[in-house]
């Protein structure tokens, strides 16, 4: 019995994007349905629609078989329909428990956070997602306020759920136990509408699947009557290589050397405990570990966002511990950042203006007092080409970007420069397969290039795709180092847990 239908939803955005075309989009009580598509298809506008962020231009949706109008989340919230976003709708100088509390109805007006914290801690034992309900939200990394928005969620009475990209920063185990509650969820007739980047989750997962490619409605599918090469045709236009060929590498000189490095996470609590290790050129190394294990602490140490305790950080024989971030860059360091909208650009700005902001006081783009509007924007639609951003035109706000799209104009920016050290915090979050064939083509052609490549991921099988060696990080420590042609992922698994394993 269909609980949601939406018919012939068209949204525009102006000045001349139709973001979606006359779709028409149904989801089953008790069933997990995928929504597949490229970056910047729809899936997530579309959705926002259900949720009552947008309002369609033309179209009408249906819940439970009679017309509704969804004016704003608070509608969509009383309807039973809860949503969890890609980009974290969190305030951040808020403990987990307010930011839960956020919309919740309490029965105990007297002490509603008591309430909450018992709910966080019966959804956190029940679903594995566990979370501290008196951490403030800045203080957490990207994975750990993912799992915040998955427990929000999940404490209230939802009939209805949407997951935006949920497990893209989650360990396999993590994985397997949302899965498992979602299963869980489906059972009590609930429905999931999921959308995802990686067919193997919508084939493991969901019961139906549709398909956006540009704003329109390319098809729906049962999963268990297609295969992952026709989703991806589907999505793309074209076929795509599941797995990318790496060459061999023959690694050169050291590039960046860490030894006994240690920092303090924002609660001044150590995150950092003695970590060591060397990347060299034509190299890949992959850090792997859980969220919250000493990755966000040791990039931001490494371009010069934090300040170590104790211990060095060399680039090419140069002691560049406790330098400016500005200084670190300067000298060949490019950075993609784990939080790409906070950290990786300027909403505001257009999109030519961000693609210059490692460069903009140097020329050709600066002559004394003035930028070079025409040397930016020849950079710009140079960078847009090559790197295949999707913008309306160089002069848009970062801001109306998707998420796949900003993370290309990242990396244009930041590789454009042939630097020699490149540090990719979790290059493919939230990517589609075009995307996500994309970048990381471009960090082994960076390789390739003589570049050092550190790549932190909580994605196992892009670390292991991807690294020539790993480095397994728990705790602030390294566990241990194995070459990635020897590396079985269980193993690995078992190590992100803080276990030993012998080679």
């Amino acid at each position: 019995m269909l609980v949601v239908e939406m018919k012939g939803i068209t949204k525009r955005f102006p000045p001349l994007t139709l973001a979606i075309d006359g779709v028409n989009f149904s989801a089953d009580r008790g069933e997990i349905h995928c929504l597949l598509g490229e970056n910047g298809a729809g899936k997530t506008t579309l959705m926002n629609i259900l949720y009552g962020i947008y309002s369609a231009d033309e179209g009408e949706i249906l819940f439970d078989g009679r017309h509704i109008s969804i004016r704003s989340p608070r509608d969509a919230i009383d309807l039973g329909i809860g949503m969890v976003h890609q980009h974290f709708l969190q305030v951040q100088q808020n403990t987990v428990a307010e930011n839960v509390a956020l919309g919740l109805r309490c029965e105990n007006s007297f002490f509603p956070l008591r309430e909450v914290r018992r709910l966080i801690s019966e959804v956190s034992t029940r679903y594995g997602l566990g979370v501290d309900p008196d951490a403030r939200i800045w203080q957490l990394s990207a994975g750990e306020q993912q799992r915040v928005e998955i427990v929000k969620a999940l404490c209230r009475e939802t009939r209805v759920l949407i997951l935006d990209e949920p497990t893209s920063i989650l360990t396999p185990l993590e994985v397997e136990a949302l899965f498992r509650a979602l299963r869980q969820m489906v059972s009590e007739g609930r429905t999931i509408i999921f959308i995802t980047h990686k067919l193997d989750e919508v084939m493991a997962l969901s019961n139906r699947v549709s398909v956006l490619r540009k704003g329109r409605l390319m098809g729906t599918l049962k999963t268990s009557s297609t295969t992952k090469g026709e989703l991806a045709r589907m999505m793309v236009g074209k076929e795509v290589l599941f797995h990318l060929e790496k060459q061999e590498g023959v690694p050169g000189e050291v590039v960046l050397e860490v030894e006994a490095l240690t920092a303090r996470d924002d609660r001044g609590l150590e995150a950092l405990r003695g970590v060591s290790f060397k990347v060299r050129e034509r190299e890949v190394l992959g850090i792997a570990g859980i969220a919250g294990n000493g990755q966000k602490e040791l990039v931001e140490v490494l371009t010069g966002l934090r300040e170590s305790s104790s211990g060095t950080a060399r680039l090419m024989g140069e002691d560049i511990t406790n330098k400016p971030a500005r200084s670190i860059a300067e000298k060949g360091v490019a950075h993609i950042p784990e939080e790409r909208v906070r950290r990786g650009l300027v909403p505001e700005m257009s999109v030519a203006d961000n693609l210059i902001l490692r460069s903009y006081g140097s020329p050709p783009y600066s002559g004394g007092f003035f930028l070079d509007k025409d040397a930016i924007t020849r950079n710009a639609e140079a960078l847009i080409t090559k790197y295949g951003i999707m913008t309306p035109s160089p002069t848009s706000p970062g801001k109306l970007l998707s998420g796949g799209n900003i993370q290309k104009l990242i990396l244009a920016r930041e590789l454009s420069g042939d630097p020699r050290l490149v540090i990719a915090v979790h290059p493919t979050y939230g990517l589609d397969v075009g995307a996500t064939e994309q970048i990381r083509g471009l960090i082994l052609g960076q390789r390739s290039r003589g570049a050092a490549v550190l790549l932190v991921s909580e994605d196992l099988d892009e670390v292991l795709a991807l690294s020539d060696r790993i480095a397994v990080i728990f705790e602030g420590q390294l566990v241990g180092i194995v070459d990635s042609a020897r590396a079985e992922d269980y193993k690995i698994g078992l190590m992100m847990a803080g276990e030993a394993v012998g080679e």
